[in-house]
């Protein structure tokens, strides 16, 4: 069913389509009836998927990742397709409207998307209140909500700090774990704070920050799949010396290797972040790669379709996996599908 009414969506804009579908979901869920009917079709059963991980019980170890449900509107509407975690963001300080559109692209024949949405989101401080209001409202709900942090376009590089800062102190009080996001390739120069002295600054600060609070948060860092061997190594030092909590790998890439799109088609849709099944092998790497060498839990992102595709992340180290093209190509099913195999 999904299928046929993926192929009427897909020939609208993507963005648009988006909108449009999670604003649909959303008027069902208003009606206590139609979210249970939901529940009950797209929710897995029957299996105990708990997982504790950072400190926190999940119901079960498949979240949607940062950059689909930016402004935490959809959390009550998420919850009722399964999903054990949300990461809402990426979310700065100020309201930002991001990348001029078109901005998000589909590329069927590679099971991918290009976007360069630029982390428009509607500012720190709105978000953080959606995300109250949804655990007021929802205080029996089990879902674990992530906070998906970065620092405005308009904020230098040397007082990106700041930035993070802000967003970690507004939304300490209602998300549940933290990640600091250096690298979108859709903020200029943001994969620059990747670069080890810079990224010791923001985390050691947001560190010191979190010791100060009656309940300490788990700090996470989401890493690029275009980092050099050495960047990785350097990064993955700094995790063990600071003590990080986990890392997620991984971003979208810049990459456009091996894809089947014709190169035409590409290049009319212009640079940004390329995220999909192209990405599925690289992010098996750095998943493994980094369980090679250290015990912080991963968050195991990109390409993930199916219960194989998250198995796999699973056997190569993952504590837990992220969606986010594949449920645009898969649909509200996805969830149960990939749990129905039991990692």
């Amino acid at each position: 069913m999904y299928q046929l009414l993926r192929k009427i969506l897909f020939w609208f804009d993507a963005e648009e389509v988006h909108y449009f579908s999670m604003n649909m979901l959303a008027f069902f869920c208003k009606f206590s009836f139609l979210k249970n009917i939901l529940k009950k079709q797209f929710s897995p059963v029957g299996q105990n998927l708990s997982r504790q991980i950072f400190g926190l019980n999940f119901s079960n170890p498949v979240g949607l990742a940062a950059g689909f449900d930016k402004n935490a509107k959809y959390l009550n509407e998420l919850e009722a397709l399964g999903f054990g975690f949300v990461e809402t963001g990426t979310v700065t300080p100020l309201a930002q409207d991001g990348n001029p559109k078109p901005r998000l692209f589909r590329l069927p024949k590679d099971k991918a998307l290009i976007n360069r949405m630029g982390f428009n989101n509607d500012g720190v401080k709105k978000v953080a209140e959606r995300i109250r209001k949804f655990k007021q409202l929802n205080r029996h709900s089990n879902l674990i909500i992530g906070g998906n942090i970065g620092k405005n376009k308009v904020t230098p590089n040397e007082n990106a700090w700041k930035d993070y800062e802000i967003c970690f102190n507004e939304l300490h009080d209602v998300v549940d774990y933290f990640v600091v996001n250096v690298s979108s390739p859709n903020t200029p120069g943001l994969r620059d704070l990747q670069q080890k002295d810079s990224l010791q600054k923001i985390l050691t600060h947001l560190q010191n920050i979190n010791k100060t609070k009656n309940i300490q948060r788990p700090l996470l860092l989401k890493i690029s799949p275009d980092l050099s061997q050495l960047e990785l190594d350097d990064i993955i030092d700094l995790a063990m010396e600071i003590n990080l909590d986990g890392l997620v790998a991984a971003n979208t890439t810049i990459s456009r290797n091996h894809l089947i799109t014709p190169e035409n088609e590409i290049n009319k849709m212009g640079a940004g972040g390329l995220s999909g099944k192209p990405l599925n092998e690289k992010s098996n790497e750095m998943t493994h790669y980094i369980h090679s060498r250290t015990k912080i839990p991963i968050i195991s992102s990109g390409g993930i379709f199916t219960a194989s595709d998250s198995n796999e992340k699973f056997q190569r180290g993952a504590s837990l996996v992220q969606v986010w093209t594949g449920f645009i190509y898969e649909g509200p099913g996805i969830v149960k599908k990939i749990l129905a195999a039991n990692p």
